[in-house]
């Protein structure tokens, strides 16, 4: 920089180069910017509390998408997410205990189980209980609480007293923002209260993620990524967003790409939309 930047310029260059990177580093902005890095943190520290970014050691990362209430995203990337959901599925072994957290796509993956296969099935949400109610073969115990209308979850300290009674073969984890380095996050204290507790307990933490999770972080940590045994992600998710799981030893695995029928029916139908 041949000049020093104002503090609002500077700010909008690392709104864009996050944008751009999905993560910027104290120490590069400084030399790039030509000040301090207690300048840069001053920076970050604003940014973040606008709910521009979340602060990690050393940086800062995008601030995890909020995209409004469980009935809302049910309806947002429907296609994307019930391909996961199918893929995540494929690795449930029957008479085993799942944990599934809610979230629009655990609705699906609850959806997609088989029937009759001897499954004990816990979950906090309600919508995943009712999609259960009449698979035969499948045992559904829903966690008491308060409902938290956002998530759809039930969450608080009934909830989070029923869960500790819990040791899951294997939990269904929702993540709000997920990175190899801040971990998994979530938006509300409780939620991330209830979600870590499980994660801890759970055999195995599973975890299928929409790519416009990646590098993103939200308010609260849940677990560290190498919590995670397996990662389910979208079809054409870039490579580089998955090396740095699979670089902690989690299996990662991609969804199915949309078949040759679905592509244009999809696309006939968001023209519709538009």
């Amino acid at each position: 920089m041949d000049a020093p930047l104002l503090t609002g310029q500077r700010q909008t260059l690392i709104r864009e180069w996050l944008a751009r990177d999905g993560r910027v580093l104290a120490v590069r902005l400084a030399d790039a910017f030509g000040v301090s890095e207690d300048t840069i943190r001053r920076d970050l520290r604003e940014l973040a509390a606008r709910g521009e970014c979340r602060r990690v050691y050393g940086g800062a990362l995008p601030f995890a998408p909020q995209v409004g209430t469980l009935s809302e995203r049910r309806d947002q990337m429907v296609a994307r997410k019930t391909r996961l959901a199918e893929r995540i599925v494929t690795g449930v072994m029957p008479g085993s205990t799942l944990f599934i957290d809610a979230g629009s796509t655990n609705l699906l993956v609850a959806e997609r189980l088989p029937p009759g296969s001897g499954l004990t099935v816990v979950t906090n949400a309600p919508a995943i209980a009712c999609a259960l109610q009449d698979k035969p073969g499948v045992a559904t115990v829903l966690l008491g609480g308060r409902l938290h209308g956002e998530s759809g979850a039930c969450l608080g300290s009934q909830t989070l007293r029923e869960a500790e009674r819990l040791r899951p073969t294997v939990l269904v984890l929702g993540a709000c923002g997920l990175d190899a380095e801040a971990g998994i996050t979530a938006h509300h204290p409780e939620e991330a209260e209830l979600k870590g507790s499980l994660a801890e307990r759970a055999g195995e933490v599973w975890v299928a993620a929409t790519t416009d999770k990646f590098t993103t972080a939200a308010s609260f940590t849940v677990a560290p990524a190498r919590r995670l045994a397996r990662l389910v992600v979208e079809h054409d998710c870039d490579a580089a967003l998955v090396e740095p799981f699979a670089a902690l030893g989690i299996a990662c695995e991609r969804a199915e790409a949309p078949s040759a029928v679905e592509g244009p029916r999809l696309r006939r139908a968001a023209s519709r939309a538009a």
